[in-house]
């Protein structure tokens, strides 16, 4: 015993890293061998997220506000590609905005990636819209809460929203079905809480998908004025999880063709449709490593401590 804790007590701290890297790259290449994600237990703030873009009925108009950017992609990007593909997959209709700058471009290759890409058959205008980045942060929650074509007359390329077939039924945020929030930071799900969803009464149904470090802030709203929640690339994970299990049972094809999808029920998910998951395998990986590593540093610790107290005696 002694003699492996003086092994550990002059580890070079260069296997420390070895070890860290061997932990995130063994998940990455067995999954690319095995073409298998880890299995993945939807939570319950999960499971709110599915149903709640599931029990709309079929033709329902989803506002879906994209509050990120590049920087926070890593986590958030998965969960604005399942909100978008769950709704395309239930024939909603999604109308896209962003209080974030740089939200309309990630708008952009949401759009691209999964409505143009698998659901070609949608019209820009008719079934989806982006209306692009507006200013004002709480401004504009306050404005479409009476007037929304008012907080965005156009949309990102210009175009009036008051002439757009999307948008004919909608004279204010509350008349949207649902609320799909993807957020960053500020401004964000607790913002669009604070000043539109309490504002309404609570009749505007909202989920959010949000960052692991605002995570903790949200669940106090949950499920009252957030009626679903995605925490992180975990959230994003099981959420993604939810709609492969729909798509896969064969028990859901023909609901899945009525939508005119260019994807049916197959036994291979894009792998488009699979970042999530697969990014929680080198996450996993490191994690238990340094859960490992802690432990075996109190080892060496404690051991310390007991020979000094006996050199001590």
């Amino acid at each position: 015993m002694q003699g492996v804790l003086g092994i550990l007590e002059r580890l070079d701290r260069r296997w420390v890293f070895l070890a860290m890297a061997l932990a995130v790259a063994g998940p990455i290449l067995v999954m690319g061998i095995t073409r298998k994600t880890l299995p993945e237990t939807p939570t319950d703030a999960s499971r709110a997220v599915f149903q709640a873009v599931q029990s709309l009925p079929r033709g329902s108009t989803v506002l879906l506000s994209f509050d990120f950017d590049p920087g926070s992609a890593g986590e958030l990007e998965p969960m604005g590609v399942s909100m978008a593909r769950q709704c395309a997959l239930c024939g909603h209709k999604m109308v896209f905005i962003s209080l974030w700058p740089l939200g309309g471009q990630m708008i952009d290759q949401t759009i691209k990636k999964v409505l143009r890409a698998d659901f070609p058959h949608l019209q820009d205008g008719v079934d989806y819209v982006n209306l692009g980045f507006q200013a004002g942060n709480e401004q504009v929650m306050r404005v479409v809460l009476t007037d929304f074509k008012r907080a965005f007359p156009t949309t990102k390329s210009g175009r009036a929203t008051a002439d757009l077939p999307i948008l004919s039924g909608i004279q204010r945020v509350g008349d949207f079905a649902l609320l799909a929030e993807v957020s960053a930071g500020y401004p964000g799900s607790k913002e669009w809480v604070q000043y539109v969803v309490s504002a309404s009464g609570g009749k505007l149904p909202m989920v959010s998908g949000c960052t692991g470090v605002q995570t903790p802030q949200l669940y106090p709203y949950f499920p009252g004025q957030i009626r679903g929640l995605l925490g992180a690339i975990k959230g994003a994970a099981e959420y993604e999880s939810l709609i492969n299990a729909w798509v896969l049972d064969p028990a859901n094809a023909a609901e899945i063709a009525s939508t005119g999808a260019d994807v049916g029920v197959s036994a291979v998910i894009p792998p488009k449709y699979l970042e999530a998951q697969r990014r929680m395998g080198p996450q996993l990986g490191a994690h238990l490593l340094m859960v490992v590593l802690i432990l075996l540093g109190n080892v060496v610790y404690l051991a310390q401590r007991r020979s000094q107290r006996r050199a001590a005696a």
